[in-house]
Formats: C-alpha cells, sequence, structure tokens
C-alpha cells in the first residue's frame, strides 16, 4: 500500500464530527503502543494515569484485523455463570483529552502492530497530519543499571529535525545499534514528514524492572510536561513511587549483598560515568534481588 491507500486503515468515531480537526486547536499526540519495552511498566502506567486524569473521547480506530495477530494476542472472553456474554478485542486508537488548563491532547494507544507496519505509519503521519498536531511525544522505559536510591532519568531519542526537543530533557551519548520498536520507526517517519518529535525513555533500575515502578510513570509525565509545556499532575505517581521505593528499601537492607549493590550503583551514577544509556556498566545482574524483591511483593500481599 502506499500513503493514499493508508488512510484505509483507520476510521473516525462518527460522533467526532467532520473535520475531524475542527474540535482541537493544536495538540500534542503522546504515543505509549503495548508490546516493546516497557520496565517496570513505567509507559504503561503513565499513559492511565493521563487518560484517566480527564474525560476523553474516540476520534479514530485501527482496523486490528489487519494489524495485530489474533492467535498472539487473544480477545478476552466475559464468562458469567457459563455464558459466553461478550469478547473484547484488542484495539488501536486515538483519543482526545485536556491537561489542566484545557490544552489539547491526544493519545494514541493499543498493542504494537504484528504486520503492515510501514502502512500502519504512513496512517499515522496521515492522521497527525489531519489533526494538526503540533508535537508527537512516544513513552518509554527500559531496565537500567541504576539505584532505586536517585531520582529516574530520562534518556530521549529524536530524528535530526527535532534536536532541539532532545535538549529539554536529556541526550542519548555515543552509537548504539539497537532492535526497534514501531515508535522508533514513527519517530523517523514523522521527523522526515517536518512534525517535531520526541521519544522519552525513563530508567529504571535493572533490578526492580519486573515490577511496577510508579516513579518512572511520574518522570515521564514531568517529561511530557518539559518537552510540550502541558500541564498535567504526577502527584498520585510520586506518592506511589514513594511507597515502592520504601518496599524495596525495606528488602535490600536485610541483605548485606544488596546494600553493596545499591552502593556501587550509586558510585557510579554520581561520578557521572554511565555510559550511552546506562546500558554498559560491569554491575551485578539483579536477579537475585529481583527473585526475593517478588516474593516479599507476594508476602506483602498477604
Amino acid at each position: 500500500m502506499n500513503e493514499r491507500d493508508s488512510s484505509s486503515l483507520y476510521r473516525f468515531d462518527p460522533e467526532w464530527g467532520t473535520p475531524p480537526a475542527a474540535r482541537l486547536s493544536r495538540p500534542v499526540l503522546v504515543v505509549a503502543l503495548e508490546g516493546w519495552v516497557d520496565a517496570g511498566v513505567g509507559a504503561s502506567a503513565a499513559i492511565a494515569e493521563l487518560v484517566t486524569a480527564s474525560p476523553t473521547a474516540v476520534v479514530a480506530t485501527f482496523d486490528t484485523e489487519l494489524l495485530i495477530d489474533q492467535r498472539a494476542r487473544r480477545p478476552i472472553a466475559r464468562l458469567q455463570d457459563g455464558v459466553t456474554t461478550g469478547l473484547t478485542w484488542p484495539t488501536i486508537r486515538v483519543m482526545a483529552g485536556k491537561d489542566r488548563v484545557g490544552a489539547d491532547l491526544l493519545y494514541l494507544t493499543g498493542p504494537e502492530p504484528d504486520f503492515r507496519w510501514p502502512t500502519f505509519i504512513d496512517a499515522v503521519v496521515g492522521l497527525v497530519r489531519d489533526l494538526d498536531v503540533r508535537t508527537v511525544v512516544g513513552l518509554g522505559a527500559f531496565p537500567a543499571p541504576t539505584p532505586h536510591t536517585r531520582p529516574v532519568r530520562l534518556a530521549s531519542t529524536v530524528p535530526p529535525q527535532s534536536v532541539e526537543l532532545a535538549g529539554r530533557v536529556g541526550t542519548v551519548h555515543g552509537t548504539l545499534e539497537v532492535p526497534a520498536g514501531v515508535q522508533a520507526a514513527l519517530e523517523v517517519s514523522l521527523g522526515n514528514a517536518g512534525i517535531p518529535v520526541i521519544d522519552l525513555w525513563a530508567r529504571v533500575p535493572h533490578y526492580v524492572s519486573a515490577m511496577p515502578y510508579p516513579e518512572a510513570s511520574a518522570a515521564l509525565v514531568e517529561g511530557l510536561c518539559a518537552v510540550t509545556g502541558a500541564v498535567l499532575d504526577s502527584s498520585s505517581l510520586r506518592t506511589a513511587g514513594e511507597a515502592t521505593r520504601v518496599q524495596v528499601d525495606d528488602l535490600i537492607g536485610t541483605n548485606p549483598d544488596h546494600l553493596e549493590m545499591v552502593r556501587r550503583l550509586e558510585a557510579v551514577l554520581d561520578s557521572e560515568e554511565i555510559g550511552s544509556m546506562g546500558l554498559d556498566m560491569d554491575v551485578p545482574s539483579g536477579d537475585e534481588i529481583a527473585a526475593e524483591l517478588e516474593q516479599f511483593l507476594k508476602g506483602e500481599g498477604h
């Protein structure tokens, strides 16, 4: 398919109105698609917080029958007394909301497509143009050798056309070749289309990356504000992050080896010796502490 054909991949909600941009004023589009790296569910929790912070309306829905492997992402059946009362299918859609002062925000959510990435990307670029989007911000989180005792740092990636945006939150230094998610492909195509775009990445301590880490979500929301000028509230995520930090402190404080690992991470971070995205340090894997933390938190739930 070419870019003209890609418009058939989505449909505008009939209640939204025509033209679709008439109800919006230079919105920001936030992208958080499930299925790629999301340590500590940082991006998922951030977008969930944003979507529930104000009333939202569906603007456009993608044809997931053409994009999703239904066996890999199965629908959810609702059963009541043995009767199947309905199915919930995976959905990729764009929703509209507002920040705390009434500025327009759009959210692209749902699973990362399994198929037709070029066509999907062309469709998103077309939507961004149709809706007169001023900036696109992707959210993500990756495990990094960083201690939970320090604030979560953000890294960013941008195409050459959006380098100025990266300076507002922190950049990635050095040369890396890594597997890419669809958001990286979107970043390149949006940049080529002349649309300002940046992907924000929260660095999550590697030993807690398998559990929810709300501080990463708070950092992403605050980074979104720094990049776009949006006015958003991260206080509930900060509160949850503090509770999580206390839980991790309780576990680590009982094991001298764990304490030593955290001190080493602190020393390296404080001396600013982390290179690239913080992925090349020679530190313990954190697998043992991650397993113990999982058991510890399960015990907290009983």
